[in-house]
């Protein structure tokens, strides 16, 4: 696994932690890759290793999550928006590719329509297409639907490193376990056995979650984009089951007009150690 370096960047309330992978060549695109509402940066570790030094790859830990998870509130998805376009902004190297990966992808198209100066291009990843709640559907209960066991573990104490990688790896979407996953997943971990805990602030979580459930801006963010944008999604779910967040018909429902493609054989989770994705930032 190629370990990568570790950076902050100042933005408002504090610093934001930032890993990068840097590129062989200094001409190399840069991209910047926004992760997921529970995840942290080490996400992309598996995408880096498909880049191969081909791009000089920029990962943040998103306020209240991981090495970022002591920067203040208030959370939202323009708030992490605008910390994108800090660290863009900081990285002094012009427009850049940025990629975000489910929630990050609606905190990319924002970021997107709020700052387009920024960037060159835009691959979106398996999120940033909402759709309206059923009539009578709760959003505390479309946001436990939608998120699931991600949700549960913030909530869960456990006993020991090994305790959270037997959690993680009883997870469907997971079953081919490797050292990327593994050093991802014990990035979240803070405290000490036997009382470790999910480095995500709650208020963080569910105050993102219902903006990608609710916000005008984020849901309409995609159809105002003046950025080259390419949107993938995946194959199947969360929890690896057939029925996917996304498929031709409910994209059409939506109105997407930017270019889609679904890559076949991915879930929810995968789809960002995809070749086809590398193939797209390079």
């Amino acid at each position: 696994m190629t370990l990568p370096q570790h950076l902050t960047v100042p933005v408002d309330g504090g610093d934001l932690a930032v890993l990068h992978w840097p590129a062989a060549d200094p001409g190399a695109p840069v991209v910047v890759a926004v992760h997921g509402i529970t995840a942290n940066a080490l996400a992309w570790a598996g995408l880096a290793r498909l880049l191969d030094g081909r791009v000089a790859l920029y990962a943040p830990d998103l306020r209240g999550r991981a090495a970022s998870r002591d920067l203040p509130g208030p959370w939202g998805l323009g708030r992490h928006a605008e910390d994108v376009a800090a660290l863009i902004r900081h990285l002094d190297a012009g427009p850049v590719r940025l990629v975000g990966h489910s929630m990050g992808a609606w905190v990319s198209a924002v970021a997107a329509t709020r700052h387009p100066e920024l960037l060159a291009d835009l691959v979106l990843v398996d999120g940033a297409v909402t759709f309206p709640l059923p009539e009578g559907v709760r959003e505390e209960d479309a946001l436990a639907a939608v998120l699931g066991p991600a949700l549960a573990r913030l909530s869960m104490t456990f006993e020991s490193r090994e305790a959270y990688r037997g959690f993680w790896q009883a997870h469907p979407a997971f079953a081919e376990w490797n050292e990327e996953m593994d050093a991802y997943t014990q990035r979240d971990l803070i405290g000490e056995a036997p009382e470790l805990v999910s480095s995500c602030v709650h208020e963080a979580i569910t105050t993102d979650g219902t903006q990608v459930l609710l916000d005008p801006e984020a849901a309409g963010a995609i159809h105002r984009l003046t950025v080259p944008t390419q949107f993938l999604y995946a194959e199947r779910g969360l929890l690896n089951e057939p029925q996917a967040l996304y498929d031709e018909g409910r994209l059409a429902a939506a109105k997407v007009t930017v270019p889609t493609e679904l890559l076949a054989g991915t879930s929810h989770y995968s789809i960002i150690w995809a070749d086809r994705l590398a193939e797209l930032l390079v």
